[in-house]
Protein backbone atom coordinates (compact mmCIF):
# COMPACT_ATOMS: atom_id res chain seq x y z
CA UNK A 1 0.00 0.00 0.00
CA UNK A 2 1.04 3.31 -0.95
CA UNK A 3 -0.16 6.46 1.11
CA UNK A 4 0.62 9.89 -0.26
CA UNK A 5 -0.68 13.32 1.53
CA UNK A 6 -1.28 15.69 -1.43
CA UNK A 7 -2.80 19.11 -1.45
CA UNK A 8 -5.56 20.59 -4.27
CA UNK A 9 -9.33 19.70 -5.33
CA UNK A 10 -10.18 15.99 -4.62
CA UNK A 11 -12.49 16.37 -7.78
CA UNK A 12 -10.07 16.80 -10.35
CA UNK A 13 -7.95 13.89 -9.38
CA UNK A 14 -7.77 10.97 -11.59
CA UNK A 15 -7.94 8.04 -9.37
CA UNK A 16 -10.36 5.15 -9.74
CA UNK A 17 -12.69 6.15 -6.34
CA UNK A 18 -12.59 9.74 -4.71
CA UNK A 19 -14.27 9.01 -1.13
CA UNK A 20 -16.67 11.83 -0.05
CA UNK A 21 -17.18 13.21 3.18
CA UNK A 22 -21.15 12.51 2.88
CA UNK A 23 -24.33 13.46 5.04
CA UNK A 24 -26.46 10.96 6.27
CA UNK A 25 -28.97 11.39 3.49
CA UNK A 26 -26.27 11.29 0.72
CA UNK A 27 -28.18 14.05 -1.44
CA UNK A 28 -25.81 16.92 -1.07
CA UNK A 29 -25.06 19.53 1.16
CA UNK A 30 -22.01 21.59 2.18
CA UNK A 31 -18.02 21.01 1.94
CA UNK A 32 -16.73 18.46 0.16
CA UNK A 33 -20.31 16.89 -0.40
CA UNK A 34 -21.55 19.74 -2.67
CA UNK A 35 -18.51 20.03 -4.46
CA UNK A 36 -18.71 16.63 -5.54
CA UNK A 37 -22.26 16.72 -6.05
CA UNK A 38 -21.62 19.55 -8.61
CA UNK A 39 -18.27 18.88 -9.84
CA UNK A 40 -20.02 14.96 -10.77
CA UNK A 41 -23.58 16.36 -12.54
CA UNK A 42 -27.11 15.88 -11.44
CA UNK A 43 -26.51 11.87 -12.45
CA UNK A 44 -24.58 11.42 -9.11
CA UNK A 45 -27.79 12.62 -7.47
CA UNK A 46 -30.18 10.75 -9.15
CA UNK A 47 -28.19 7.70 -8.00
CA UNK A 48 -28.04 8.78 -4.78
CA UNK A 49 -31.68 9.07 -4.79
CA UNK A 50 -31.75 5.20 -4.96
CA UNK A 51 -29.60 4.63 -2.35
CA UNK A 52 -31.90 5.70 0.74
CA UNK A 53 -29.36 7.35 2.77
CA UNK A 54 -26.28 5.87 4.39
CA UNK A 55 -25.77 5.45 8.44
CA UNK A 56 -22.84 6.98 10.22
CA UNK A 57 -19.66 4.82 9.56
CA UNK A 58 -20.94 2.60 6.78
CA UNK A 59 -20.22 3.63 2.79
CA UNK A 60 -22.09 3.26 -0.44
CA UNK A 61 -20.66 3.34 -3.63
CA UNK A 62 -21.72 4.99 -6.90
CA UNK A 63 -20.71 6.02 -10.42
CA UNK A 64 -18.56 8.93 -10.91
CA UNK A 65 -20.18 10.85 -13.84
CA UNK A 66 -18.34 13.95 -14.99
CA UNK A 67 -15.53 13.26 -12.63
CA UNK A 68 -12.06 11.86 -13.91
CA UNK A 69 -13.02 8.90 -10.97
CA UNK A 70 -15.03 5.94 -12.59
CA UNK A 71 -16.97 5.86 -8.68
CA UNK A 72 -17.25 7.96 -5.67
CA UNK A 73 -17.54 6.11 -2.40
CA UNK A 74 -19.71 7.88 -0.18
CA UNK A 75 -19.38 8.03 4.30
CA UNK A 76 -20.68 9.37 6.67
CA UNK A 77 -18.49 10.57 9.10
CA UNK A 78 -19.53 11.02 12.93
CA UNK A 79 -19.91 14.76 14.00
CA UNK A 80 -17.91 16.04 16.82
CA UNK A 81 -19.45 15.96 20.33
CA UNK A 82 -16.13 16.00 22.48
CA UNK A 83 -14.76 12.56 21.84
CA UNK A 84 -16.47 10.79 24.11
CA UNK A 85 -19.19 9.50 22.04
CA UNK A 86 -17.82 6.75 19.28
CA UNK A 87 -16.56 9.42 17.53
CA UNK A 88 -13.03 7.60 16.50
CA UNK A 89 -14.67 4.39 16.19
CA UNK A 90 -16.72 5.89 13.66
CA UNK A 91 -14.48 7.32 11.66
CA UNK A 92 -12.25 4.74 11.62
CA UNK A 93 -14.90 2.60 10.19
CA UNK A 94 -15.35 5.16 7.49
CA UNK A 95 -12.26 4.46 6.38
CA UNK A 96 -11.96 0.08 6.95
CA UNK A 97 -15.94 0.30 5.02
CA UNK A 98 -14.70 2.85 2.61
CA UNK A 99 -11.57 0.81 1.73
CA UNK A 100 -12.92 -2.88 1.63
CA UNK A 101 -15.91 -1.26 -0.81
CA UNK A 102 -12.99 -0.10 -3.10
CA UNK A 103 -10.88 -3.17 -2.87
CA UNK A 104 -14.34 -5.36 -4.00
CA UNK A 105 -14.49 -2.89 -7.03
CA UNK A 106 -11.27 -3.70 -7.92
CA UNK A 107 -10.08 0.06 -7.13
CA UNK A 108 -6.10 -0.13 -7.14
CA UNK A 109 -6.10 4.10 -6.74
CA UNK A 110 -8.38 6.18 -3.97
CA UNK A 111 -8.50 9.36 -2.71
CA UNK A 112 -10.11 10.43 0.59
CA UNK A 113 -10.55 14.13 1.61
CA UNK A 114 -10.11 14.61 5.27
CA UNK A 115 -13.53 12.95 6.89
CA UNK A 116 -15.56 14.55 9.52
CA UNK A 117 -13.16 17.78 9.87
CA UNK A 118 -15.16 20.42 8.62
CA UNK A 119 -18.70 21.29 9.24
CA UNK A 120 -19.02 18.15 11.40
CA UNK A 121 -16.07 19.79 13.72
CA UNK A 122 -13.48 16.68 14.19
CA UNK A 123 -10.36 18.22 15.62
CA UNK A 124 -8.03 18.20 12.38
CA UNK A 125 -4.84 16.59 13.92
CA UNK A 126 -7.10 13.72 15.64
CA UNK A 127 -9.21 13.46 12.15
CA UNK A 128 -5.81 13.33 10.32
CA UNK A 129 -3.99 10.72 12.62
CA UNK A 130 -7.23 8.19 12.44
CA UNK A 131 -7.23 8.63 8.38
CA UNK A 132 -3.46 7.79 7.96
CA UNK A 133 -3.81 4.56 10.91
CA UNK A 134 -7.08 3.57 9.49
CA UNK A 135 -5.20 3.81 5.85
CA UNK A 136 -2.26 2.05 6.35
CA UNK A 137 -3.87 -1.07 8.14
CA UNK A 138 -6.95 -1.60 6.34
CA UNK A 139 -5.32 -0.63 2.51
CA UNK A 140 -5.02 -3.58 0.42
CA UNK A 141 -1.06 -3.93 -0.32
CA UNK A 142 -1.40 -3.17 -4.15
CA UNK A 143 -3.54 -0.07 -3.37
CA UNK A 144 -2.62 3.43 -3.97
CA UNK A 145 -4.46 5.90 -1.84
CA UNK A 146 -4.09 9.77 -1.48
CA UNK A 147 -5.39 11.76 1.62
CA UNK A 148 -6.17 15.45 0.46
CA UNK A 149 -5.88 18.33 2.29
CA UNK A 150 -7.94 21.31 0.47
CA UNK A 151 -5.88 24.14 1.91
CA UNK A 152 -2.07 24.74 2.76
CA UNK A 153 -2.82 24.82 6.82
CA UNK A 154 -4.12 21.39 6.79
CA UNK A 155 -1.88 19.88 4.06
CA UNK A 156 1.49 21.14 6.49
CA UNK A 157 -0.01 19.89 9.48
CA UNK A 158 -0.66 16.52 7.85
CA UNK A 159 2.69 16.28 6.55
CA UNK A 160 3.62 16.69 10.89
CA UNK A 161 1.11 13.74 11.77
CA UNK A 162 2.76 11.52 9.14
CA UNK A 163 6.22 12.45 10.30
CA UNK A 164 5.73 12.15 13.49
CA UNK A 165 3.92 8.73 13.43
CA UNK A 166 6.23 7.35 10.94
CA UNK A 167 8.99 8.34 13.87
CA UNK A 168 6.90 5.83 16.28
Amino acid sequence: MTLKLVQGDITTLKVDAIVNAANSTLLGGGGVDGCIHRAAGPELLAECCTLGGCPTGEAKLTGGYRLPSKYVIHTVGPVWHGGGYGEREALISCYRNSLALAGEHGCQTVAFPLISAGVYGYPKEEALEVAITSIRKFAPADMRVCLVAYDAPTFRLGQQVLERLDQG
